[in-house]
């Protein structure tokens, strides 16, 4: 469990299994699952920290918070990460027992190896019905291969499909793979096309979004890459923006899809979304600058506004 999620660890007193909801491990004869492109050892190693039973646990607790009209915890104060790449697990998790588990799908749009990723604690731990995209074949197979193993998935895995994202054609797949309607949560971690990705996105109504969003914008930067349908990221000036969207950018997008921005994770780098609909008085409307406080955005922000001339500015466009 983070060292930072004091909240979680005061409220239950319980010292989750240290791996994770794979209890003792493999069964005789079963070999590990692939190291993914991370380097993790995916729930033998330094993931999967929090188990099933006392994330059950957890859900209860900001439940009953919610119903006793108590203060309810900060983002920085729920975050964990059993398979996502910092806190998001915690904090989708959190979001999730305040509005309900409504239909247990989810969609990841680059995914990667499909275990480093948002949406494989709701996988294996909330029975989810999910949709892993990513455009790298490596990728996909390190995916079939992890859940057709994992003792919760083997019987019905998860959709790992190996796809390039484009805008003129993510609405047909999301119905060609039967997430058209409302879902649970919708990921979008593109590292390029990701504003224009979801300014696309029609047939299907995700109740939380997910985005990663560029820190080095401030909070009345509301600026995105100009759409580029290959566009690959290829980060060669450290500090300075190659790719994505700053985060005014996608608020603006998200208030016209009917969307508020609640907060994000500690880095500040991914922003958690809520259907205006659902959950507004638990799940208040955060600010673009509560989301930019962390020092690599400070220091982000500084590379950033020292180098006006960079040919890496010219790719984006304001919105």
């Amino acid at each position: 469990m983070s060292r930072r999620s004091a909240y979680v660890r005061s409220q239950l007193g319980v010292r989750p299994h240290p791996l994770g909801d794979w209890g003792r491990g493999p069964a005789a004869g079963q070999r590990p699952p692939a190291v993914g492109m991370h380097g993790g050892k995916h729930a033998y190693g330094t993931l999967g920290q929090v188990c099933k039973g006392t994330q059950i646990l957890l859900m209860q607790r900001y439940r009953e918070l919610l119903r006793g009209g108590g203060p309810l915890p900060a983002f920085a104060d729920v975050e964990f990460r059993n398979y996502s790449q910092n806190g998001e697990d915690g904090i989708l998790l959190y979001i999730l027992s305040l509005i309900g588990m409504k239909t247990r799908k989810c969609v990841e749009i680059c995914a990667g190896d499909g275990v480093e990723c948002n949406a494989a604690n709701l996988i294996l731990n909330h029975g989810y019905d999910a949709v892993l995209v990513d455009g790298d074949e490596g990728n996909i197979a390190i995916a079939d291969e992890f859940y057709a193993r994992h003792r919760e998935t083997h019987g019905f895995p998860p959709r790992a499909v190996k796809h390039w994202i484009e805008r003129e054609t993510i609405d047909r797949f999301l119905r060609d793979h039967g997430m058209a309607g409302e879902i649970d949560v919708l990921t979008i971690d593109i590292d390029g096309n990701d504003y224009w990705i979801w300014n696309a996105i029609e047939c299907s109504a995700p109740r939380v979004v997910v985005v990663e969003y560029d820190n080095s914008w401030g909070p009345d930067d509301s600026v995105t890459m100009r759409y580029e349908a290959d566009f690959v990221c290829r980060a060669t000036e450290p500090g300075m923006p190659h790719c994505g969207a700053s985060l005014a950018a996608f608020v603006g997008l998200g208030r016209r899809k009917g969307y508020r921005l609640v907060g994000s994770q500690m880095r500040c780098f991914n922003a958690f979304f809520v259907r205006d609909d659902i959950g507004r008085a638990c799940l208040p409307e955060a600010s673009v600058e509560s989301c930019l406080t962390h020092g690599m955005a400070a220091w982000r922000r500084a590379v950033r506004l020292a180098s006006p001339d960079s040919p890496l500015l010219a790719r984006f466009v304001e919105v």
